[in-house]
């Protein structure tokens, strides 16, 4: 098992973190960036809109990493929006989709079980990591 999804499993069965977190804290992680505890805090409600089923916690857990990134870089705002919505379109390409309700596997029901979308995090993380160094 690699890195990724060591990680990712890790993140959802032992923390129980949602989508968003994960994005976060396996971004910090590979791109050796602090982040503060209020941003973690932050992302508790991101997982499709509080579950709302709008848009994905990955697509919203990556967004707000290069935010933080970019700023890290001494890049200006500008560039960061620019980063953002290439972020997001590129994301909508290769996946399909923006919004839970379409990229969640099997739709929702009443007998979810818990993080369906380990998978398709594991593969949201590498096309973030993979965006991030292509984007620097």
């Amino acid at each position: 098992m690699d890195y990724i999804n060591q990680r990712v499993h890790e993140l959802y069965w032992k923390n129980d973190y949602n989508c968003a977190r994960t994005m976060l804290f396996c971004l910090r992680e590979i791109f050796e960036v602090t982040l503060e505890k209020q941003t973690i805090i932050s992302a508790a409600g991101l997982h499709g809109a509080g579950g709302f089923r709008a848009q994905c916690g990955l697509v919203e857990g990556g967004l707000m990493f290069i935010g933080i990134y970019y700023h890290f870089l001494g890049r200006s705002e500008e560039e960061t929006v620019t980063a953002c919505y290439k972020f997001a379109d590129t994301f909508r390409k290769r996946f399909g989709s923006l919004t839970c309700y379409e990229l969640r596997p099997g739709g929702f029901t009443p007998n979810d079980p818990p993080h369906m979308c380990e998978e398709l995090t594991c593969q949201a993380v590498r096309f973030a990591c993979d965006f991030m160094k292509d984007a620097i």
